[in-house]
């Protein structure tokens, strides 16, 4: 049989959909490989949600170096993507997100000379689905596909459609199934765990599932993916509290985008900066050392330097931990694209500052986990002899030199930090 090789772009759940496709063609008879020299077949699962750069760019490469391979390109794919990369190749197939589960018809057809572009919206359970993991101890679980806010900025709406909600019942299988084949683990996943269940009449049920994954009798950890304020600021309360349930990460990922509220509206964000001060206060009054993770974008299209500043000014209030920084790049076919852009040198000085601003927050910030003593679960192999493992707020801990295997849970002590990482050796 042939073998299938996978490149994956994005997020987490593009992660996850590459694992279900790489599961779907071994029961298939399919041979997955780690290395595209091996391939007969290069899948890309692309992400187009920062622009088309980067996926164009790995087709090329792929295409150049591997020219008598046969390539399908899956995930989210745009309208507009679709023609620059027929230029490429006019004999590249397509499978987008939703039509993910029929990976092997696609791959059938492509070594028989035919192309297909499976690319009509379906609205599917994405849970309980045949895999192969990256990653042996953990599990990534996606609990609903599209979004129910619709950005100026963003595709996502474009790609992934309405919102649509998975069963309880399903996503609490699903986690039971990764850890009864070793996860130590949990994901919860999509484009906005807040909003789960909210198309069910208005009412998130985020609370109700996490209670019904944390009471599964398993030892384990769960790291919760992605929310957006405004879809958070009604379970607050709530939520809060089951982040103090022992098995929770205490990691909350919770995107600002901007620290203006005209900006924000530009945006069509539906919170203010004043929600989204909210949340962080709440949480960080509740739950002290809690990672939080943010999202801003710099340079959108009629940002003042006065409203840029208004971004640092809420960076150096909120001090987050983790900072994913984007410059403003327009999305063929969302309505920001059509506003008066800002100029490139711009983009790239606001970007600078942003960035040296929140390296001296971070460095800052990991460097008060100095001779801390405490747990982490080993889940990364790094560089040069080197394991990652995570405590209980998600920090991420490097140790150098140890005999370790993933999914070991060692004490460790803090004695450096840098502004990526904390550093650490193993005690007792």
């Amino acid at each position: 049989m042939p073998n299938i090789n996978f490149t994956t772009q994005g997020c987490s759940s593009n992660l996850r959909e590459s694992e279900i496709m790489m599961g779907l063609l071994n029961n298939s008879g399919h041979n997955i490989v780690n290395d595209e020299k091996e391939s007969d077949v290069n899948v890309v699962n692309i992400c187009t949600v920062k622009g088309d750069t980067t996926a164009l760019r790995e087709i090329r490469r792929l295409k150049k170096l591997h020219s008598d391979k046969k390539l399908i390109v899956a995930g989210c794919i745009t309208k507009s993507i679709i023609p620059k990369i027929k230029n490429i190749d006019k004999n590249i197939s397509f499978i987008n997100t939703h039509n993910f589960g029929r990976i092997s018809t696609v791959v059938e057809n492509s070594l028989n000379e035919t192309v297909l572009e499976l690319l009509d919206k379906k609205y599917e359970q994405k849970v309980n689905l045949p895999s192969v993991r990256k990653n042996p101890v953990v599990g990534i679980v996606p609990i609903l596909n599209g979004c129910n806010y619709f950005c100026t900025f963003c595709s996502t709406k474009l790609v992934k459609g309405k919102l649509f909600s998975y069963p309880i019942d399903a996503i609490r299988q699903d986690v039971k199934e990764h850890l009864k084949s070793g996860c130590k683990e949990i994901w919860i996943t999509s484009n906005d765990t807040g909003a789960y269940m909210v198309e069910e009449g208005g009412k998130q049920k985020l609370v109700e599932l996490l209670e019904q994954i944390l009471s599964i009798p398993i030892d384990f950890k769960l790291r919760l993916g992605m929310m957006n304020p405004g879809n958070t600021i009604s379970i607050l309360d709530e939520l809060i509290e089951i982040y103090k349930h022992p098995k929770m990460f205490k990691f909350l990922h919770i995107p600002i985008q901007s620290g203006n509220n005209e900006i924000l509206k530009l945006m069509n964000r539906k919170y203010t900066v004043d929600d989204f001060v909210q949340v962080a206060d709440a949480f960080r009054r509740e739950i002290p050392q809690i990672t939080i993770s943010t999202d801003i974008i710099v340079g959108f299209p009629s940002e003042t330097d006065e409203q840029f500043n208004d971004s640092l000014n809420i960076i150096k209030k909120i001090k987050p931990d983790v900072l994913n920084l984007s410059r403003y790049a327009a999305r063929e076919g969302t309505i920001s694209a059509k506003m008066k852009q800002i100029s490139t040198n711009t983009l790239k000085q606001r970007s600078r500052i942003m960035t040296n601003l929140f390296r001296q927050i971070s460095y800052e910030k990991n460097r008060k986990w100095i001779s801390w003593i405490g747990k982490i679960l080993i889940d990364e192999k790094g560089k040069n002899d080197s394991w990652i493992g995570r405590n209980y707020c998600y920090k991420p801990v490097v140790v150098v030199n140890g005999d370790f295997k993933l999914g070991d849970e060692i004490d460790i002590k803090i004695f450096d930090a840098t502004e990526f990482d904390l550093r650490g050796h193993k005690v007792g």
